[in-house]
Parts: structure tokens; sequence; C-alpha cells
């Protein structure tokens, strides 16, 4: 099956033909190979999934395509678009190419993005660049693009800077300057990293129907599998820069030949995959054996009422220690430039206790991440009272804030502009621990050397900057910081979003290794809920700035109480390509039904 994708006879000319492309990059004197001998084309209307861990050259070669690698970069090969070769174009015919043939979505906006000017300049600047519009016909045509990727507010995006946008609303503004262009290709490098799983079914089909539309091919570029088995008809699995097997979805997922395809695949997370792990003793004795997967659904059913019951039990004789706990807390953010203040959670109400990970859900903007910040002093609230680690936060000053960041870890969303790009790896994780005069000297050095063991780092990337490591790599720096003093409370903002689905779960393991020795507490903040099934004690859903459902894990995923729960669970992507059509069809059924009521 390795050879399918690379030799099979397609009818068509295609859109992209790559023959023997390979990235090596110089380093100290020396090249460093991150991609070798690549070979494989795209048909219009066709989507090639490029899957593999970080580091493995997913990125590297396919921003070779539009020659966008740094001038350490060495790139030989053929890359044929339209039939026409890229390689050896001047850097003002690559320049006609970008963004008009062929557009990318790059995998972290804020860092794509310029910080200084509006979303609405950036779109309307590549509008008038390569269409000659008028500044109202490009206004008109933005507006229209934010509308179509769903942006809830598209003149407040449009007026908005990117920094004034959450992770998932930035996501959907690149996309909307992405496709402004309608590409012949478009190279979408982890295009819905940061969206929730109902914004990302709509961002799914919003790319379906700009191939369809357009004749467009897709290079994606992915670690999420519920993405690949929804959008991909061809997938190639690199590792270590190379293509060890490749073939249509349907091949791919169902017969994996490849060791490391079939690890790839094992490693997904999926909502359902704790039902068969040993669950708590009480519950265990007064549910026995009935907790399996075969169980059809009425019996699901009981059997999820019965473990609720349980829960509360426990709950309500939980004697464990709150150290993070939310009392009718309301945040708003002032008034900003043409941004008006607005109130971006009210009456939050929740608690968290030592040694337990509360999962917090819901769209992008809905306000989980202003809760995350704030329970880590980074956000003043507005009105009732948090008290975190001991800390009261609702009248805070600069010493109480200070006491607090000792006993508190947070690991951000994008790791490209939390890390100081002027320090070396090793002084990222090592600067919490030099300041809280922890360690020094020898100590600091062996300290932030086990750090970078227990997220699977090489030692010797300690001496490398942020800008020489992968995305999924800098975000394992994040976790490893954050991890560094031993906090009370880690409060957790995405924090597998940027990796492979390998490294993803290894990840997950070590929170949950590191919670059991440690005992602190987590808001684990993602719109991935696979994750939070695998990980989460309890969860919270927010919309609209509001907690509209809290319970047990199971109680909200396998029972949900709320519609706009409902809708979030029935929007997760599976990692089976039939499966996933056929939830796809139901979705547009629903969603069809839905407009008819209305």
């Amino acid at each position: 099956m390795t050879d399918t994708l690379l030799t099979e006879t397609r009818t068509g000319h295609p859109v992209l033909e790559v023959t023997d492309l390979s990235v090596d990059f110089g380093v100290d004197g020396f090249w460093i190979p991150a991609a070798s001998k690549l070979t494989y084309s795209i048909q219009p209307r066709e989507v090639l999934a490029i899957v593999g861990e970080s580091g493995s050259g997913k990125s590297a070669s396919s921003m070779a395509v539009l020659d966008l690698l740094p001038q350490n970069s060495r790139i030989s090969g053929s890359v044929k678009l339209d039939g026409r070769e890229l390689r050896g174009l001047s850097p003002a015919q690559m320049r006609k190419v970008r963004g008009r043939q062929v557009a990318v979505i790059f995998q972290e906006p804020m860092t794509a993005l310029n910080p200084v000017y509006t979303i609405g300049f950036q779109i309307v600047e590549t509008l008038r660049l390569h269409f000659g519009m008028s500044p109202s016909q490009a206004k008109e045509r933005a507006l229209q693009l934010l509308e179509m990727v769903e942006l809830p507010d598209p003149l407040k995006a449009f007026r908005s800077y990117p920094h004034q946008l959450s992770g998932g609303q930035l996501q959907r503004a690149m996309i909307a300057q992405s496709i402004s262009c309608d590409p012949k290709l478009l190279i979408a490098d982890e295009p819905t990293t940061a969206l929730d799983v109902t914004v990302q079914a709509e961002i799914l089909d919003l790319l379906r129907n700009l191939r369809d539309r357009l004749d467009s091919a897709i290079l994606l570029i992915t670690h999420d599998m519920g993405v690949v088995a929804d959008l991909a008809d061809h997938i190639a699995v690199m590792r270590k820069g190379v293509i060890v097997e490749a073939g249509t979805s349907e091949q791919i997922f169902a017969a994996p030949q490849h060791p490391y395809t079939i690890a790839l695949l094992q490693a997904v997370p999926f909502l359902g995959q704790r039902d068969n792990e040993e669950i708590d003793t009480t519950a265990s004795l007064a549910i026995g054996s009935e907790l399996e997967t075969s169980v059809d659904f009425a019996v699901r059913v009981e059997i999820n009422e019965r473990l609720a019951e349980v829960a509360a039990q426990v709950d309500a004789v939980d004697t464990r220690r709150v150290v993070v706990e939310f009392d009718n807390v309301a945040i708003e953010y002032p008034k900003s430039g043409h941004v008006q203040a607005f109130r971006a959670a009210d009456g939050i109400n929740l608690r968290i206790r030592e040694g337990e990970v509360v999962g917090l859900v819901g769209e992008s903007g809905s306000g989980k991440t202003t809760l995350g910040r704030a329970a880590i002093g980074l956000l003043p609230i507005t009105e009732g009272r948090l008290v975190v680690a001991g800390e009261d936060l609702s009248h805070a000053g600069r010493e109480d804030i200070r006491r607090l960041h000792k006993n508190v870890g947070i690991v951000f969303q994008d790791p490209s502009s939390s890390l100081n790009p002027r320090l070396p790896i090793g002084a990222s994780i090592g600067e919490p621990l030099l300041l809280a005069k922890r360690f020094a000297g020898a100590a600091l050095n062996a300290e932030v050397e086990r750090l970078l063991d227990s997220v699977e780092l090489p030692r010797s990337y300690r001496s490398r900057y942020p800008h020489e490591l992968s995305g999924g790599q800098k975000q394992r720096v994040g976790i490893a910081r954050a991890l560094a003093l031993g906090p009370q409370v880690l409060v957790a903002d995405e924090p597998t979003s940027a990796l492979d689905v390998s490294v993803q779960a290894r990840v997950l393991v070590l929170l949950q290794a590191l919670q059991k020795e440690m005992n602190f507490a987590c808001l684990f903040i993602t719109h991935d809920l696979a994750v939070i099934d695998v990980l989460a004690d309890r969860i919270a859903v927010m919309h609209h700035g509001k907690l509209v459902e809290t319970g047990t894990r199971d109680e909200i995923l396998r029972n949900p109480k709320e519609a706009y729960t409902q809708r979030l669970l029935a929007a997760v992507p599976l990692p089976d390509p039939a499966k996933q059509r056929e939830r796809r069809l139901l979705r547009q059924e629903l969603r069809a039904v839905g407009d008819r009521t209305s």
C-alpha cells in the first residue's frame, strides 16, 4: 500500500505534482535532512492529508512548495503547479503565485498575522493586491468572508487587532484571508487546531465546499485523525522525513500496514475510550461488570444514571481541600479603541479540589480562556469572589499576585507567543526555578534536563531557540515550564492542541502521573472532548460567558441535559471515514430541519 498514492494512475491533470522533493537545514556547518525524496500528486477536488509526529517534516516539506523556508534551508526536486515548475522562479514571480494561486492557513495565526494592523485591513490588503478592488468593494468582500467562516460578529472582527480575538476566532480570521482569492491549491497547516468542535465542523464543510466549487486541491497537514477521516481522500504518513505509508483514506484507517501507522491510529483519543477502564471502587461495587462497550443504548443510559448517582454521593462527602473557588464571578474587558467594553464571563460558580481535573469546554469566545487567566491573576474580576491556592484575588495587589504565581502554573494555547524568542529553551524552562530561588548552578541544569526528559524532548534542545522547534515541540516546552515549580494549581489552556496524537497521548499520561504524584488541581481548557473524556473528573460547559451545565464526566458526555452540550457532542469527529461520513450527513439533515422550523 505504501506505493499506492505515489504511483497510481488517476485521470486528469494534477493541480500539484511533487517529485523527489528533499529539504535540508544547515545547522552548525552540517546539513540536517528534514524531508527526503517525497513524491506525490493532488488532483482537482482532492484532499491529501499528510500526517505524522511533530518534527517528521510535514510542515517543512509543505512550506518548500512555496519557497517559504528560512535562508539556512536547501531544497531539491520538482514542484509543479498546474504543470508549471515552481522551483527556480524568481522572488517576484513566486509572490504572484502566493495567495492568488496557492494560499496557506498557518498553524499559529498569532505569529502569522501582523499585530499592528486590524484583521479587516489585512484581508482588504490581500484583495486589493490581487484583484485591484476599490476599498469599499474589498471591505464588503472581507465582511462576507468573515461571515462565511462563522465569526459571531464580522464587523467587530473586521475592526479588531489580532490580540483582541480568541484563539479560535483568530484562526477563523486567518482562514477567511486564505480563501479570499479562491486559490487553486490550499495548504492547510493544522487548520482546525484552535477551533471548538462545532466551528471545526463548519470549517471542514467550508473547505469541502471550496474544493468542490473551484476544483481546488487541498494539502492538509494535521495530527487530528478525526479531521483526516472527515475531509481527506488520500493520506501520506510521514516519519523522520520519509513517507512510510500512503493510500486512500479508507485503506489507511481500515488496514494500516506500517507499524508506525498502526501505533499512530492506536494513540488517537475518542469519546468513550475510558468506559472499559477501572472506575471508582464504590461505583465498581455498585455496577459490577455492566460497564462494557457492547451494551445497547437503553442499558447504557441506565448505567450512566447509576454512575451519576454514585458520583453525586461521592461528591457530597468529598473532603479534599478546595483550591480554586469561583463564587458568582464576573469578568469584563474595558473599552479599547473601536471595540466596546463587554462582559466576557458572568455569574460563574465553580470549585476545583486538590487532585481533581475539571474540564472546561465550549465554543471559541465563550469565555473559557478568560476564566483560566483570571485564575492565575492575569485578569481582574469585576464582581464576586475568586480564591486560588489560598489567595483571595477579589482585590489582589501586586504582592498577592506574586505570591500566587509561586503556586500556580499555566500552559498557554499558543507556545510561540508565550515563549521568549531571545531565550534558549533551557533558560525558558529554568527561569521560574531561578526566580523562585529553588535551584541554581549545576542543580538548576540537572532539573532542566529532568523536565526536558519528562516532556520527551532531547536534552540537547536546551540550547535551541523557539523558532528552531516545531509547534508541538514548543508546546512541550511550555508544559515543562508550567510544571517546573510543582504548582498547587495548573491551568492548561489547550495544552495538547498543537501536538500530534502520539505525543498528545504521552503528554496526557504524563499529566495524569504528575497529578497523582503532586496532587495538584487542574483546570483543563480544551475544545477536544475526547481528551476531556480521557483526563477529566468533572466537566463544565460554557456558552456566551455563562456556565450552562456542570457535572461528572459521564453525566456530561454520556447523558447531557442542555441542548448546547448535545450539539457539541454531535459535532465531535470520529477517526473512521465511513462513520464520519454518516455523522456529517446526519448533521446536515438536522441543520436543514432546524432551518425549516426556525
